[in-house]
């Protein structure tokens, strides 16, 4: 599995990072498309991963700041500040450290063979919009999600996706191999209709991530040093 099939969807981002180790950015942070892709769209958004389980879900990490994403009809890729970055884990070992000769951003991707659903909340009520791109994982119940809020709305954002996914995996079929009744479903995904009204989207012929360690599995629930001290600041 590749390194950026973490359940976390976020690294240290390096403009000089390997072909297959990630997303590749030039220095104005504008994605490297690989051969034939095309981009379908560009946007600013605020960024966090959350691991979801059954009845609880915890917010992993969040970057700060507005994150630049870009949508293409292969993946959702993105890179940001880490300058107040918060990870799940333990102060002794930060799964993601800032490291000396870095460019101090963390960058990711999601590819469309693995979102299992999209979860959307609109914006109201003083709240941001929010879409949850949840995927699934071998060897345990809980999901990784990415979570994507704009505080003017997500649902145009969350169509777009819907239908990047579902045309990927009805032209892919080397990549996601589909059941009759899967490709029924994706058809419908891939037209412009509207969302539920509960705001969430299947995605079937969905591929699950792999955790990069057991430990991942298993994280206790302990806030990070960031946290922490804006909770004891009342921020």
């Amino acid at each position: 599995m590749r390194d950026d099939a973490s359940p976390f969807f976020i690294a240290p981002h390096r403009f000089d990072a390997p072909n297959g180790a990630g997303p590749v950015f030039n220095h104005r942070h504008e994605l490297v498309l690989e051969p034939g892709e095309l981009v379908l769209g560009q946007h600013r958004l605020h960024t966090a991963g959350y691991l979801l389980g059954p009845t609880e879900a915890w917010q992993c990490w969040a970057l700060p700041g507005l994150v630049a994403v870009t949508l293409t009809d292969r993946r959702l890729a993105y890179v940001g500040n880490s300058s107040r970055l918060s990870v799940v884990g333990g102060t002794d070992a930060p799964r993601h450290r800032r490291l000396p000769g870095l460019s101090g951003l963390v960058s990711s991707q999601v590819r469309w063979q693995w979102p299992a659903r999209l979860d959307v909340q609109p914006a109201g009520s003083g709240q941001p919009g929010q879409l949850l791109v949840v995927c699934d994982a071998l060897r345990t119940i809980h999901q990784p999600a990415l979570s994507l809020t704009h505080p003017a709305g997500v649902t145009g954002l969350a169509r777009q996706l819907r239908r990047a996914v579902a045309t990927f995996r009805l032209t892919h079929p080397d990549v996601v191999e589909l059941s009759p009744p899967e490709r029924d479903v994706l058809m419908l995904r891939a037209s412009a209709g509207p969302l539920t009204a509960d705001g969430q989207v299947t995605l079937p012929g969905s591929l699950p991530v792999e955790f990069c360690s057991r430990d991942d599995y298993y994280r206790p629930d302990q806030a990070w040093p960031d946290q922490a001290a804006d909770a004891a600041a009342g921020r």
